[in-house]
């Protein structure tokens, strides 16, 4: 059975408020989370990635208690990752109402808990997330710790004993394209895509409903997620949470579109 791809605002948490990055770097305040998600409410998003992207720089774990106040005002499933690194963290923090743990630094440090996580929680629940740098010649790697660490890992290889060790959904985002609104790395999407069979969330680079397609269709995305495409506007980038309509979803995306490259 095939499922129309998810289009996902991706939340930038920063202390209490959010924040949008450029490449990692230089946050933006954008305001209260709850404020944001009572609009997309609005906006009838069918779901939310809520990233705290200084708990694990600051080795901390999550605020469990924001994390509640923020899904009770949430119409929608909530993805919720950053400081995540015990298997107690993560079910306190799915009994705040998050439907989806997302494990980045600790995937890499504590691969065993990625298996332990779906086991106890099921795959469904698992997302590994994976921030990807280019470098020299064109090669990529792994990053973790916020993108500040390198772990010398292809992101295909990483990719591969993500699923194995049980993650139900991979999220790759792109380092370099974050906050560019310059597209999707539509080429290291599809060398993961190619890899494995879980879905797969494109993150990095969203700037048009067109960069979401590309991202599908020669991608091989199965979802994609958002930042700065969902809460600027014009050039000088002025906070505005926005949402493109339904219909302009299902025309872009199609919704009954054929892929233009075969599955893997």
């Amino acid at each position: 059975m095939t499922f129309p791809p998810r289009v996902i605002p991706c939340l930038l948490l920063s202390g209490v408020g959010l924040v949008k990055t450029t490449q990692f770097k230089n946050p933006k305040y954008l305001g209260d989370p709850r404020n944001t998600v009572r609009i997309f409410n609005e906006k009838e998003v069918d779901e939310l990635i809520l990233l705290d992207i200084r708990a694990t720089p600051e080795n901390r774990e999550p605020q469990f208690a924001l994390i509640r106040e923020i899904v009770s005002e949430a119409f929608m499933p909530i993805a919720y990752g950053g400081g995540l690194r015990t298997i107690a963290e993560c079910q306190r923090v799915l009994s705040t109402g998050v439907e989806k743990v997302v494990l980045n630094t600790t995937a890499a440090t504590s691969p065993g808990l990625v298996t332990e996580a779906a086991e106890i929680f099921g795959r469904q629940s698992v997302v590994v997330s994976m921030d990807v740098k280019r470098r020299v010649l064109g090669r990529y790697e792994v990053m973790t710790h916020g993108g500040r660490r390198r772990t010398r890992t292809d992101p295909v290889q990483y990719a591969k004993r993500s699923q194995d060790l049980g993650a139900g959904e991979l999220m790759v985002n792109s380092i370099d394209r974050d906050g560019t609104m310059a597209g999707y790395d539509v080429d290291l999407l599809s060398s993961v895509t190619d890899a494995v069979t879980v879905p797969v969330i494109a993150a990095g680079g969203a700037g048009s409903v067109s960069d979401l397609a590309h991202a599908v269709r020669e991608g091989g995305a199965s979802a994609v997620a958002a930042g700065s495409m969902f809460v600027f506007h014009g050039p000088h980038r002025a906070v505005l949470i926005s949402f493109p309509s339904s219909e302009v979803l299902d025309d872009v995306l199609g919704r009954n579109w054929e892929p233009q490259r075969a599955a893997p």
